[in-house]
Order: structure tokens, then sequence, then C-alpha cells
């Protein structure tokens, strides 16, 4: 985000915040199979780091692509590739292309980009940055900005291709088929979306039949405690189809808050009244832990307070949708469930 409050790894936030910072209702909540007395929850579940095909393939090129912003796009050589998010880095990695990648967006933190050049100041694109490190190809998404720099490394003949962000399960697929396809790997797409595919379905596998025959209720947080920032998730903050996918049920969506992102109120936790709370880990780490989530005013008043319950995932996979995405729904099943 372009402020730093919001985090850099999600790029719907920044509509989100653009006019909230001193509009905030401060309230919040705790959460995840973590009881009163247990330690904050962790995500050493979901390792910060990419699976890459092998062995790596070979590009097939010149190809032209539709971008999502409606250009066309001719991709000669994928050499020298930058790709301006994190999630879309990890899917060229994953790929198999991770020698060829040379900068990174700061989103992408997990080990083999982590070394990488960083091409954007906060939230935003450098194009000076980016036209430096001469990139045959540039991979961005609708959410990359500002428009001047995306226009800017056009501008100087460098092959950009706009990809539509992730917000459900059903965006994994094309987004990796799409990635593949400017890289000229097509083969390797299919491949990869083969295997993520059968690791999801083998994740959602593991989801126990509750006794009672309810789902469990989760509410997703996104916390910035050191800017003053807490926000609910709604049906189109990208957490519901992960939540639904694990068998549970996004209050924020089913409250029919619209948007991606709202101030917290305790109006609005009460009524949602979550068994368990969704956070980012460093979301949790910024506003004290556990201990100190459920000092937010409402959070103690919700089920999920009162049993100090919550589930916390990185911010590098938790909304990422992409080769990782296994991870963090088996992440989730564990810390909802109650498994190691």
């Amino acid at each position: 985000m372009p402020t730093p409050a919001a985090s850099p790894r999600f790029p719907r936030l920044a509509a989100a915040l653009a006019g909230l910072a001193l509009a905030l209702a401060v309230t919040g909540c705790g959460g995840a199979a973590t009881q009163a007395n247990s330690p904050a929850p962790t995500a050493s579940s979901v390792p910060d780091r990419v699976e890459p095909l092998t062995p790596a393939p070979a590009p097939a090129l010149p190809v032209t692509v539709a971008s999502a912003d409606g250009t066309r796009v001719s991709v000669t050589s994928a050499d020298r590739v930058i790709p301006l998010t994190g999630s879309l880095n990890e899917i060229v990695h994953t790929l198999g292309l991770g020698e060829r990648v040379v900068a990174r967006d700061i989103t992408a933190t997990f080990e083999q980009a982590a070394g990488l050049p960083v091409v954007t100041r906060g939230h935003d694109v450098s194009a000076e940055s980016v036209l430096s490190l001469r990139p045959t190809l540039v991979l961005a998404e609708t959410t990359s900005g500002p428009a001047e720099a995306i226009r800017q490394i056009r501008d100087a003949g460098i092959p950009l291709l706009v990809v539509s962000p992730a917000k459900s399960l059903d965006d994994v697929p094309k987004r990796i088929e799409t990635v593949a396809g400017a890289l000229g790997v097509k083969d390797a797409g299919a491949r990869l979306n083969e295997r993520t595919a059968e690791r999801i379905a083998a994740a959602r596998k593991d989801i126990p039949a509750a006794a009672s025959g309810k789902k469990p209720r989760v509410a997703f947080l996104y916390l910035r405690g050191t800017a003053s920032v807490y926000l609910l998730g709604g049906s189109d903050s990208g957490a519901a189809s992960l939540l639904e996918a694990a068998g549970a049920v996004d209050t924020g969506k089913e409250s029919g808050l619209g948007k991606d992102f709202t101030p917290i109120t305790s109006e609005a936790l009460a009524a949602a009244a979550p068994d368990a709370i969704l956070v980012m880990t460093k979301g949790l780490e910024s506003v004290g832990g556990l201990d100190g989530l459920v000092r937010i005013p409402g959070v103690a008043q919700t089920p999920a307070g009162m049993d100090r319950r919550v589930v916390a995932v990185d911010d590098g996979v938790l909304l990422n949708y992409g080769p990782r995405t296994d991870q963090v729904l088996t992440s989730l099943i564990d810390q909802l469930y109650g498994k190691a």
C-alpha cells in the first residue's frame, strides 16, 4: 500500500485505506485454535519458499498474449523478467524460471527471491529502477502503479503484461496459465496447474466433520496497530473463498459487507459473532500478539475473544492464490480444527 498502514502484499487494500486514516473506529478480535494460555499461533506450517518444477522448462518464444488492460503484448525474450507483485514472482519461480527473474517488489519475500533488488518504493513502482535492470518482460497487476510508471515502462518499449488480481480459488489456474503463456512455457503451466489442483484437493480432504453440524464462523481482520489501522474483511477481501474451502463461514461476507475492507466497530463484531479470527502474522505482531488483540475494544465480547481463538497465516502467502494455496488451506484447517 502507499501508506505504511497498508500491507504492500495486498494492493486491493489501497482503495479501502485511502480515506480511512482519520475515520477508523478501533475494535478488533482474537482468535485461532489458540486457547487462553497458549502461545500466539504461527505460520510455521507454511514455509517461506517455493517448490519449482523440475526440470526447468525452455521458453518457446515469441508469443503474443492478451493483457488484462485490453492491450496485446508481444514477448520475444524471457531472459530478464521483473514481476511487480509477490504473487506473480512466486508463479514465475514455481514454473522453474526463477533464474530469469532479475528484480522483485517488496512483497516477494520468499527465500528464492529475497536477495533480488527491489524496484518499488513502498508500494509504488519505480520506473527508473525497473528500466535500469534492462528487463525483457515486466509482469504487473491491474493494481500496480502509479499509472505514470506503467506508461513510462511501456513507452520505453518493454513488453508489460497486466494480470487480473486474484480473489478466489477459481483464479489460481487462470493466473498460472496467463503467466506461463506469456513466458512461452504453456506445458509447464499445465503441469503446475495439475499439481496445484491435486494439492488443494488433498488439503481439503482433511477437513473434519463438525460434531454439531455447524461450520466455524471466522472473521478476517486486517490489522496494523502501529498505524491504528483495524479493518474487517468483507465479501471482496479475498479471504472468503479460502475460508469456505476450509469448511468455514466468512462472517464479513455473511454480514453483507460488500466492500473489501471496512473499519471495525464493536457493533459489526458483535453482529458477526465469529468463533475465530483470521489475521496475518505481522498484523498480530503489530497489536502486541494475542494479549494485545483481545484488548482492542469489542474483541473480548465476541465468542472468538472469549475463547481467545485466532488463526494466523503469514502475510506473504495468505491471499496470493497461487502455487502455495494448498499450504495456506492446510494451515487454516490445522488451526481451525485443532490439529498440530
